[in-house]
């Protein structure tokens, strides 16, 4: 049955079966316990900037530790002033919105720290914890204090982000590196 249910799901789907069911008599599978990092298909990268109020405000240690706290590795990071070209593109679907002129003004106010976070589920885990401005407990319920001053971008998608990052980084400025704790995080 582990065996079966393991091919159906590949490697990640074979140590959590065997981590499931070792130790209950009878049904221990043989094979040596799963050790490692979660497999490369299930990282993810996401596109996080820190608007202009968080940085203005002083919120980068805050919005940096959440994101560490939850496992997710910083794989880029750059303060910059965005210029209006760059804004225009990132905010392109959002073009005849009324909002939109006050949102580019807003983003080339002053300088952004723009962000990449890798990690399993990393996307939607992040637009869960940037949330809304009236929810608890999340980066903009917490932190922001209007909603048009809403403190962080997320992207919505692997997608969107994958063009997203595109769009404020260089290939060469994504770095990659190996985490010491991501058997802690991602082991099985």
């Amino acid at each position: 049955r582990v065996r079966a249910a393991g091919d159906a799901m590949g490697s990640l789907g074979r140590c959590l079966a065997r981590s499931l069911l070792r130790g209950q008599p009878g049904l221990s599978p043989p094979g040596p316990r799963c050790y490692g990092s979660a497999p490369a298909a299930l990282q993810e990268k996401t596109l996080v900037v820190a608007k202009p109020d968080a940085v203005q405000r002083r919120l980068l240690g805050d919005i940096i530790q959440r994101f560490e706290r939850r496992g997710f590795q910083l794989v880029a990071m750059k303060l910059l002033q965005a210029d209006r070209r760059l804004v225009e593109q990132h905010y392109e679907q959002l073009r005849q919105k009324p909002f939109y002129p006050a949102l580019v003004a807003y983003m080339t106010s002053g300088p952004v720290v723009a962000m990449v976070w890798e990690g399993y589920n990393v996307v939607r885990s992040t637009r869960a914890m940037v949330g809304d401005s009236s929810a608890v407990g999340t980066i903009r319920g917490d932190l922001s204090v209007h909603i048009t001053r809403n403190v962080v971008h997320a992207s919505d998608s692997v997608e969107t982000a994958q063009q997203e990052i595109g769009l404020w980084f260089q290939r060469d400025e994504l770095v990659a590196w190996d985490s010491r704790d991501r058997d802690n995080i991602y082991g099985l």
